[in-house]
């Protein structure tokens, strides 16, 4: 069993998994990992239900699992399941959904 499935994210909350860093250029270049920017592309991994609005109903999450989302450049709380990183987000923390 993989380890989001034991995972559930709270409420509005979104699991997501960052995508690698560009270690070569277009040109065949290696990057040395201190010159490597930070990745702000995620694969969402799981979701929460929602989050309750003052009517009491539950207003769903905007991602689904598998989704290609913009992450902010700061933030996000770093879960780790199974010895691998994963990032927990807010629902209005993630920027965008990247479309096909």
């Amino acid at each position: 069993m993989q380890a989001f499935r034991k995972f559930l994210p709270m409420f509005d909350r979104v699991l997501v998994e960052r995508l690698a860093a560009e270690t070569v250029t277009k040109g065949g270049i290696m990057i040395p990992e201190k010159s490597q920017a930070k990745v702000l592309q995620a694969s969402v991994v799981a979701v929460g239900p929602g989050s309750t609005n003052k009517d009491g109903k539950v207003t769903p999450v905007c991602v689904k699992v598998g989704d290609k989302v913009l992450l902010p450049e700061y933030g996000g709380t770093k879960v780790t399941l199974d010895d691998k990183d994963y990032f927990l987000f807010r629902d209005g923390d993630i920027l965008g959904k990247y479309v096909e």
